[in-house]
This record gives C-alpha cells, structure tokens and sequence, in this order.
C-alpha cells in the first residue's frame, strides 16, 4: 500500500508543476478543448498559481494521511482513504475553482459537477458492497457462500476442505474486487493457476475449498472463526473435511 500512496501523490505533484500557463492550452482538462474565444474568458494567470499549490498539497496530503490510516487503523483503512480522498478533493477544487471560470457556460459546469459526484456515488456504493462480509454457511448439505463472488457447494462439488497458513502468491487480479486485506473474485498466481478469493479480512488460517472439477477456492470470514466454520463442516460433512 506504501508504494500505491508514493506513487499517486507522486502523480499529483507531477501534474501540478508540468502545467503552466504557456502549456495549459495542451495540457489542461477542459481548457484544452476550449475554442480561443471560450479560453479568454478564463482567468488563466491566476488559475495556474491556484492549480498548482492544489496538486502539490493533494499529492503530499494524500502520501502522509494514507500512510498514518494504513499504519495506524489498518491497510483497508488506508485503501478506502486512498480512492475516496482524491475525489472528494476534487468536488472541493471544482468548487473553489469555479471563480476563475466564471464566464464558461454555465450548462458544462453544472455536468461536470455531476459527473464528479455520480462518479463519488458509484465509488462509495462499489466500496460498500465490496466490503460487506461474504458469509459462509451451511444449508441442507451444501456449503453456500454469499456475495457476488459466492457460490453454492452440494457435497458432490466438494472433493475436499481444509485449513492453510497462507495464500499461494498472486500475481494479477482477473476479475474481482480488493482494497487492503479485502479480496474477492478471480486471482492468477505465481504459478498461473486461477483462484478464487472470498477474503473478509486478514484472519488466519484459510478455509481452503478444493472443488472436483479441480479449481480452489479461499475464504477467510470476518466476524467468525474459521476454525469454528470448519469444524461445523466437519459435524455435517465428515468426508469432505481433511484431518490437520
């Protein structure tokens, strides 16, 4: 997460001492695409100056608060801190900036701030769901795992279950969702095999489930034991569960 903060506020630094008044015209969103009529109603000399100590305050505030929420409180912590600090900032200098654009239309101001909010909105709901706890549970002699990732197990689904210390390394994220310890969906690992993740946290051991068909799946609960899920598959699948 260290090196995700460095290089985002690195980002944003990096923007606001590339643009300048002489190359805004190439560089800068918006004003970039502006007819010559349009960008002299802006008050570019002033504008700049106020762009630049944004980006550099944005990118040296988002590597210190980042690093203190992932130290501090956790990496999740530190994950939601890093998607939703930027955009927040973002409404903030939309707002604040509006003064040096006072002549553009009023109808491409008032999109792009809706823009920026749905855009927040969207990000929040997507963080929201992905972070709600995936549980797993038992019903009528199938192991069923909730969530958009979840699946439905019938004993003949299962060649066995068991518990690991660690993951195997993952090298690429396929298809799924992860914000700190939080992993769900399809990952490739270091061998190119393709796991399923259902990570509510970083608990150990893992619930490891080895399907017939010969793909694995991992889970690790939240607010359970996985200990205590594994041993209530045992008393209701006996067969399946593998001795430690």
């Amino acid at each position: 997460m260290i090196y995700v903060l460095l290089g985002m506020g690195l980002l944003f630094v990096l923007m606001g001492l590339l643009v300048t008044e002489n190359n805004a015209k190439y560089l800068l969103a918006g004003y970039n695409t502006m007819s010559k009529e349009d960008r002299n109603k802006v008050d570019i000399k002033a504008y700049i100056p106020y762009f630049r100590k944004f980006h550099l305050v944005l990118g040296i505030s988002l590597f210190l608060l980042g690093s203190a929420f992932t130290y501090l409180i956790s990496e999740t912590a530190g994950g939601i801190f890093l998607t939703v600090y930027p955009l927040l900032a973002y409404l903030y200098f939309f707002v604040t900036g509006r003064r040096y654009w006072k002549e553009v239309s009023p109808k491409k101001s008032k999109m792009s701030f809706i823009i920026l909010v749905g855009s927040l909105l969207f990000v929040v709901g997507l963080m929201a769901l992905g972070l709600k706890e995936d549980m797993l549970s038992l019903e009528s002699d199938a192991v069923v795992i909730e969530g958009s990732y979840g699946e439905s197990l019938s004993p003949s689904d299962i060649l066995s279950i068991e518990l690991v210390d660690r993951l195997p390394e993952i090298t690429l994220r396929t298809n799924g969702f992860a914000l700190g310890t939080v992993r769900k969906g399809y990952f490739r690992t270091k061998d190119k095999q393709t796991v399923k993740l259902i990570l509510n946290g970083k608990q150990r051991p893992l619930i490891l489930l080895t399907k017939t068909d010969g793909n694995k799946i991992y889970y690790s609960a939240s607010s359970a034991s996985n200990e205590d899920l594994l041993e209530e598959i045992r008393r209701r699948l006996p067969d399946k569960v593998q001795a430690p």
